[in-house]
């Protein structure tokens, strides 16, 4: 192996920043064959010995959550010395995070303003790592006339529940525009394949939802969008984030920083090979989905945003202030205070 490869490689994982730097030079560099970002990944074999049991919550039905599925098909957890058994909890927030706070799953990978709210509450479930950003849309039909935030003003706007990721997040943009998200506008509950038939009835005046439903909506020239969680300043925010129950962090942090590490090096083979997690997730994509219509999705995210420790405490307790400030959070709340108490640095321990 290259030197250069090799200081990428290590028992525990490898520098993935200077990975996906390094990578595309090498190939270049190397005989026809020998580089690529898939076979750079595969030579890390699984460490010897008994593998590690954890029991991992997820979201089948979440395309962003793809990376999950690239780490157990690719046997990247078995890399870092993990046997993870996988288990879809879909929107389910409290059940999943009630199940990690109890032990009944070892960590999950979910919505940061899905969890934030709960994990206010008092779950003892540290939040380790962010995935990446994007997947939440706020769309209008054309014929609306609806472009900006500033014309939502008294409408209507259409959520598949009122603790959504989506509710949370475009409450925060409409109080930045100066609109109060509770007197000004109206979120109206409808599950979550009748969203468009209220739209199209005009019983609401956009909808908030996520990935892939709202990026596919939007290739029906129908639809435009509004705004996004990739804009009006939070380009470079996370979206999902990691969750460990805290025991585990806390009896077993070897476990929990490889658990960590193993999401993270999924992240950078989705960056590289989009191909490979959209075949991941194909089996639960909309119908008469293709891998090419799943890979648009996957890079209309922002999968190579991985924030940890001190950044990722940073960006808690930003969220923490915006959900305080539309009446999410409770107003004793101290945000600073949140984040470390929800936060967990598992990979300079």
């Amino acid at each position: 192996m290259n030197e250069r490869v090799k200081d990428l490689v290590s028992a525990g994982g490898f520098d993935r920043r200077t990975f996906l730097r390094t990578a595309g030079a090498l190939s270049l560099a190397a005989p026809l064959g020998a580089f690529s970002a898939s076979n750079l990944f595969a030579q890390s074999a699984a460490p010897a010995g008994e593998l590690k049991k954890i029991k991992f919550a997820t979201n089948a039905s979440a395309i962003c959550l793809a990376p999950v599925f690239v780490a157990q098909e690719h046997g990247i957890f078995k890399k870092y010395g993990l046997d993870v058994e996988l288990v879809n909890f879909g929107a389910s927030t409290e059940t999943l995070l009630e199940a990690i706070a109890t032990g009944k799953a070892d960590g999950g990978v979910g919505m940061a303003l899905r969890w934030l709210k709960a994990l206010e509450q008092g779950f003892d479930v540290k939040i380790t790592a962010g995935t990446h950003g994007g997947c939440s849309r706020l769309v209008a039909l054309k014929d609306s006339g609806i472009t900006t935030l500033s014309q939502l003003k008294g409408k209507v706007i259409g959520i598949s529940d009122l603790a959504s990721p989506g509710k949370n997040f475009f409450s925060i943009l409409l109080h930045k525009e100066g609109i109060d998200p509770v007197a000004d506008v109206e979120w109206r509950q409808y599950p979550g394949e009748l969203l468009q038939l209220a739209a199209d009835k005009g019983e609401v005046h956009a909808i908030a939802d996520g990935d892939p439903k709202a990026y596919f909506w939007l290739q029906d020239p129908k639809y435009v969008q509004i705004a996004s969680n990739l804009d009006h300043g939070f380009e470079n925010r996370v979206c999902c984030i990691v969750g460990l129950r805290g025991s585990l962090i806390r009896d077993d942090q070897p476990t929990a920083a490889a658990l960590t590490r193993a999401l993270l090096e999924a992240q950078d083979w989705t960056v590289a090979k989009p191909e490979d997690a959209a075949r991941a997730f194909l089996p639960n994509a909309p119908k008469g989905k293709s891998v090419e219509d799943l890979v648009g999705v996957l890079q209309a995210q922002t999968h190579n945003h991985n924030p940890t420790g001190a950044d990722l405490r940073q960006e808690i307790a930003l969220y923490a202030q915006e959900l305080r400030d539309v009446q999410v959070f409770k107003n004793s709340t101290d945000p600073g205070a949140f984040a470390d108490k929800v936060y967990a640095d598992v990979l300079s321990a």
